[in-house]
């Protein structure tokens, strides 16, 4: 093959991504790069030729569903994950909801879901008068369904559930995983809203409250008060009966304690996640994709490539040692045309999906290999210089991304759903160069959305164990177990990227000098290098934050507050713990993780 490709990688490229009949890997690559030139309304040669040399080297790695669907005569979708439509309160719309969650599943894309339309344990069913269950009970139906998709051979899945912090069976949600066999192809997430976050701020009470309208007229009587508020399914803000109280800080230690305990669930800030969305005028988002860098509104889809950092390091470990952003520049404004052009090509399992596709033609382009990068340019991941240089990087992708969606508008249309005023006043937009700004008033834009950070853990592996997303590097070996076409699973020890360049061109046991493992890391250095990027991603960021076993229970509660503080959209820790373990072992620890890929890489959640 070519490409230097250790065995890992082509482990990877043979059990995930080669369609029947090819080779090697430049197979692949010219596979994809032809079926995405053929939406190219001219000049197909001339763009499947550049998509190829974007491709090789590792240096755009286009998401999974991509690899392996594109070009290939198979019912496959080519999104990697999906955001389903409300769940209706009855048991025949969730069974509803249940197939289409398990059509889109079948095809290979993630879902979330949110549960809060489905009202609490207790209260009684308007038709048939029987007592509900409450949503984490019907989250058992979906968990079924995709074991029972997995046993069948599909590829492996993944789902997000959401459920809002005011809604009354919050306590049981955010307990559901302290149960190791519960729920187990679920990432759990709270939707906390600002109006939590000042309560908790303000140490006072906390509403838990219900849509009053969908409520059985007996359990109206049940209402302590009323509260207005926006709540999914509902068409703007409805009045809702408050069914509990509790003091903010109660519910916020029980989510934060779980999180300690089990490393789920996850947060997401629902309110900035609006607020802060480009398409804030015609769509109100509850969920994200199972990794969470792609905050979606019902039916949308998360479309997602990378490119590779490291690729555009210029004479790596030396004094020397430079990116090249013009080089960079030219890549992403490549790969934002090679990521439109999936939405044309792929297949959907739901009309609706495709609708709200081509509606809004978000893309997710983001980098990976952020942390080898950094090592190879002579930087620490946990310096001020490093975070510097990874902002600049991510800058450099977001505004040339802007430009080349504004330069395809003229060619290929603008996308449907946009009302460029509104769309000019989003806070994202506002805050980009004059010239983007001016050029989506003269002539519109192709896409709604442009960038994201995925975790990319399978197709970081694909390209030589890279370091994932914007991830510290774990270690400078790792033990990964691989799953096999047969079924089975086999071993492998594996080296990162930055470590194996810098032994082959240098020998000797120590490695670089400005390596750092994840451990090593503290944690307000991981949200420091979240919140670095964050300006620069109309998304999400999908990013972990790692904290050792020992960390006192008061700085790991502490880390979510400065989350919210530093204006990120969400916060997911991994602390390990007997319920899960260890997310990946180094060399000289007998546990081995399973190789995950869900829909987008990693189990990590959304930043």
């Amino acid at each position: 093959m070519n490409d230097h490709q250790p065995t890992i990688s082509r482990l990877v490229w043979e059990t995930r991504y080669r369609a029947e009949g090819e080779a090697d890997l430049d197979a692949t690559r010219q596979r994809v790069a032809r079926a995405l030139a053929s939406v190219e309304p001219a000049e197909r040669e001339i763009w499947a030729a550049r998509y190829l040399d974007l491709l090789e080297g590792f240096r755009f790695l286009p998401g999974g569903r991509i690899l392996t669907g594109a070009g290939v005569d198979r019912d496959l979708t080519l999104l990697n994950c999906f955001v389903m439509g409300p769940i209706p309160d009855d048991l025949a719309g969730i069974f509803e909801a249940l197939r289409d969650a398990a059509l889109t599943m079948q095809q290979g894309g993630g879902v979330g879901c949110d549960f809060s339309t489905l009202r609490p344990s207790g209260l009684r069913g308007q038709r048939i008068g029987g007592i509900a269950s409450g949503p984490v009970s019907f989250m058992g139906l979906w968990d079924s369904m995709c074991a029972t998709l997995l046993s069948t051979g599909v590829r492996r899945g993944a789902m997000m559930g959401t459920l809002r912090c005011d809604h009354p069976d919050i306590e049981a949600f955010v307990d559901a995983k302290r149960d190791a066999t519960a729920l187990r192809n679920f990432n759990l997430s709270v939707l906390v809203t600002d109006d939590f976050m000042r309560a908790l701020a303000a140490d006072g009470p906390w509403d838990l409250v219900f849509p009053f309208e969908q409520m059985a007229p007996r359990d109206r009587a049940r209402a302590l008060s009323r509260r207005t508020r926006a709540w999914p399914g509902c068409d703007g803000p409805v009045s809702c009966a408050v069914l509990h109280t509790l003091p903010a800080r109660d519910l916020w230690t029980r989510i934060m304690r779980a999180a300690y305990d089990t490393a789920e669930p996850g947060v997401l800030f629902i309110d900035r996640i609006n607020a802060e969305n480009n398409l804030a005028y015609r769509e109100r988002i509850f969920a994200t994709n199972p990794c969470g860098e792609i905050p979606l509104p019902s039916w949308g889809a998360c479309d997602l490539g990378a490119l590779n950092l490291t690729a555009f390091v210029r004479e790596p470990f030396t004094e020397s040692a430079a990116l090249d952003l013009n080089v960079l520049a030219d890549a992403a404004g490549v790969a934002t045309r090679m990521l439109d052009a999936v939405i044309d090509l792929s297949r959907f399992p739901l009309p609706a999906q495709a609708e709200q596709a081509r509606g809004s033609r978000r893309i997710g382009l983001g980098i990976t290999g952020l942390a080898d990068a950094l090592i190879m340019l002579g930087l620490r991941y946990d310096s001020p210089a490093a975070r510097d240089r990874a902002a600049e990087a991510m800058r450099t992708v977001c505004h040339a991304a802007y430009r080349a969606s504004i330069a395809l508008a003229p060619e290929k249309g603008p996308f449907p759903y946009l009302v460029r005023d509104a769309y000019l006043a989003a806070p994202f937009i506002r805050g980009l160069p004059a010239d983007i700004r001016a050029g989506i008033a003269a002539g519109g834009i192709r896409n709604s959305h442009l960038t994201a950070i995925a975790p990319t853990g399978t197709i970081s592996l694909l390209a030589n164990n890279l370091s994932g997303g914007i991830e510290p590097v774990f270690s400078r070996v790792q033990r990964r177990t691989i799953r096999r076409l047969d079924g089975g699973s086999g071993r492998h020890r594996v080296e990162d990227f930055a470590a194996r360049l810098w032994r082959e061109r240098f020998g000797g046991r120590s490695g670089p000098p400005a390596f750092v493992a994840a451990h090593e890391v503290a944690p307000e250095d991981h949200l420091a290098m979240q919140a670095a990027i964050q300006p620069y991603v109309d998304n999400a960021i999908s990013k972990t934050i790692n904290v050792p076993a020992w960390i006192p229970f008061e700085a790991f509660e502490r880390l979510y507050r400065r989350a919210y503080d530093l204006g990120l959209k969400g916060c997911t820790t991994f602390r390990p713990n007997p319920v899960t373990g260890q997310i990946l072992s180094d060399d000289l620890e007998s546990r081995t993780p399973d190789e995950t890929d869900p829909c987008c890489g990693s189990e990590s959640d959304v930043g």
